[in-house]
């Protein structure tokens, strides 16, 4: 079952859910994520299952960020999430940043037991750039129940503060 903007909002009045959630960022049914302030950009060229070279950037004075066209960044959300581990999320573009160019593709989901900052994928669809600025909602999370979970998420992007890039290299079934 997804949650609705109540039960949303008793999660976050209890402390629960969002460490630093605020009410304004309720929608019906899923939660909006505001920008942060790091950004990764890949360096040169990527080989899955091998550790990728990121050039690191904080916004500028004005708490914005230039992504040129075509371009692709990983951003992270001002918001710290601790999911209980009866929860899950899907992490979901909004459609009206969607319309303007900009998609946010990520894994799409956070498992039960998972905290930290989410770390976004941004990618700029346009022939032109695109400014994001720190503060801005550029995502929703999705709430919903599981059932029994024997093993929350301890994996390799618990505890993130900012924008992480990818730990495939630590995958054990790849090396």
């Amino acid at each position: 079952m997804i949650l609705g903007d109540v039960e949303i909002r008793q999660l976050l009045d209890a402390g629960k859910l969002v460490v630093n959630g605020v009410d304004p960022l309720v929608n019906p049914a899923s939660l909006n994520v505001r920008l942060g302030d790091t950004f990764l950009v890949p360096r040169g060229e990527v080989t899955l299952g091998k550790e990728v070279e990121y050039t690191r950037y904080k916004t500028n004075q004005r708490g914005c960020f230039y992504i040129p066209a075509g371009g692709f960044a990983l951003a992270t959300t001002i918001e710290e999430i601790a999911i209980p581990d009866d929860l899950a999320a899907f992490v979901q573009g909004r459609s009206s940043i969607g319309r303007a160019g900009l998609t946010v593709q990520n894994a799409g989901f956070v498992d039960p037991g998972f905290h930290g900052h989410i770390t976004l994928e941004l990618k700029n669809e346009l022939f032109h750039g695109i400014t994001v600025q720190v503060g801005y909602p550029v995502a929703q999370l999705v709430f919903f129940r599981t059932g029994t979970v024997d093993h929350p998420y301890a994996g390799k992007y618990n505890g993130q503060i900012e924008a992480t890039g990818s730990r495939m290299y630590m995958d054990a079934d790849i090396n």
